[in-house]
């Protein structure tokens, strides 16, 4: 009797990832991936920074002259302003609605990280394009006539405000491209910020506006942001001219960046849940 014996070949079992992602690795895993987009399409970054130096010039020399700000120069009143707005002009707006088209956040719902993970991604890297934004804002304003007088820690505080102003903003900006529907539409609706941003006293003194428009624009939350940053960069003068100190505007600026960022962060993320 032949007994035939055959090998017996053995399996290496793999074993399944245990837990979830991380929420800080799983949201900086997602910035990264965000940012790489960005760079791969220049033509976004281009255009963030074309809009603001086409804002800073026109302003600066089209309308400047026909402003009155007093003791303080028009480029030292005006830049600070546009620093502040820095959130705003660098929208992403059309690319949240890009990626919701395209079904990349249908793909990252079905991954094992936390769903917050994928929006605070979003935030990160929208704040780094702000940064940006401001970095070429200033290089511009600079060319231009603006200095700082407040001195280095004060110039440093008004910048850190900027890019805390642009986190509070890219959650705005997020929640608009959710609902938006399309690029297009998002497109279209990132516009709307363009009354907040005109209605305040970034580009002229509130005393110039009408009798009924100024409380309006004197207690608008860009209106305490473009202060704190203006007091913050010119110093005394500017403390005199708006009639209050930059502690006075930093501390109202930083409530209504919490506020914002915490009322849009909610509604992003009610709606990024049930999509």
């Amino acid at each position: 009797m032949t007994i035939t014996m055959h090998a017996v070949e053995t399996i290496p079992t793999v074993e399944a990832p245990s837990g979830r992602a991380g929420l800080a690795t799983a949201s900086l895993a997602i910035a990264k991936r965000t940012l790489k987009q960005f760079w791969r399409t220049p033509q976004l970054i281009v255009v963030g920074s074309l809009t603001s130096a086409m804002f800073l010039l026109i302003f600066r020399y089209v309308f400047g002259g026909a402003i009155g700000t007093g003791s303080v120069k028009y480029a030292d009143w005006l830049i600070p302003a546009l620093l502040a707005g820095s959130g705003l002009f660098a929208s992403g707006t059309a690319g949240v609605a890009e990626d919701v088209e395209s079904g990349l956040y249908d793909r990252l719902r079905s991954l094992p990280i936390p769903r917050s993970a994928t929006l605070i991604g979003r935030s990160i890297a929208d704040t780094t394009l702000v940064g940006w934004g401001a970095f070429t804002t200033l290089a511009i304003g600079f060319a231009t006539g603006f200095r700082f007088h407040g001195g280095v820690l004060r110039a440093l505080a008004a910048l850190g405000l900027c890019v805390l102003f642009g986190a509070a903003f890219s959650w705005l900006v997020i929640y608009m491209g959710l609902v938006a529907g399309s690029p297009q539409a998002a497109q279209g609706m990132s516009f709307m910020t363009f009354p907040f941003i005109f209605v305040s006293s970034a580009y002229v003194p509130v005393e110039s506006m009408p009798g009924w428009m100024q409380p309006i624009a004197e207690n608008q939350p860009f209106t305490m942001m473009v202060g704190a940053v203006r007091s913050l960069t010119v110093g005394p003068e500017a403390e005199a001219l708006l009639g209050h100190s930059a502690s006075w505007f930093v501390v109202r600026a930083l409530i209504w960046s919490v506020v914002i960022a915490a009322f849009f962060a909610l509604l992003a993320t009610r709606r990024f849940a049930r999509s």
